[in-house]
């Protein structure tokens, strides 16, 4: 993990822009549906420990869209979902998708709060998927509708300490979903996952 850590902030130092971004995640699958994550029901976890480390990069479209403290950015990523526990496999998943960040700045620091919206393609279903499949008699796709929700906080400002300024820690929810059969008839059959992240801006 310190090897990761170290990679991720001298890859980030090559760049001077500030357009970019880099975010590192690690997170566990729960069995919570969206509504309940985002009212704040974190404990429900799969038994098995289904986890995933994921790997997001962002390139800014516009800072302050119409002139309010909303920045907008096209995103993708990569990410592994380590489902050894229960199929011995592990399962590969890219994304495409944009991102809107409110920008909340109080006490010289400042809060984001982001919604992303795009697309989902696995290698292979997720076991959270077919369970959840199974279980409601509904189909699985590869690909599904993908949102990502964060919250974060400047770590730099926080400390005080320049160097560091937009490197935010935080939370995100990643969500498939087939948005209740509009994608491939899949009415169940989705994930959430939470994870703990670090991102840079650069």
């Amino acid at each position: 993990m310190k090897l990761t850590l170290l990679l991720f902030f001298l890859i980030t130092s090559l760049f001077a822009k500030n357009n970019y971004s880099l975010r590192l995640a690690y997170g566990q699958a729960s069995t919570s549906d969206l509504g309940d994550i985002i009212s704040g029901d974190f404990t429900s976890n799969y038994p098995e420990g289904l986890y995933v480390t994921a790997l997001d990069t962002g390139y800014m479209l516009k800072e302050g869209v119409l002139d309010l403290p909303f920045d907008f950015y096209i995103k993708s990523g990569l990410s592994a979902f380590d489902d050894r526990n229960v199929n011995d496999s592990v399962v590969y998943e890219t994304t495409l998708y944009f991102k809107l960040y409110l920008n909340m700045d109080f006490l010289s620091n400042r809060l984001r709060l982001g919604f992303g919206e795009g697309a989902s393609y696995t290698s292979n279903i997720l076991y959270v998927e077919k369970a959840d499949a199974e279980s409601n008699q509904d189909n699985n796709s590869k690909i599904l509708n993908y949102l990502d929700i964060s919250l974060d906080f400047d770590f730099g400002r926080l400390i005080r300490y320049e160097p560091l300024y937009d490197t935010h820690l935080g939370w995100a929810l990643k969500h498939r979903s087939g948005i209740f059969g509009l994608i491939n008839n899949v009415k169940h059959g989705g994930s959430n996952y939470n994870t703990l992240y670090i991102e840079k801006k650069f």
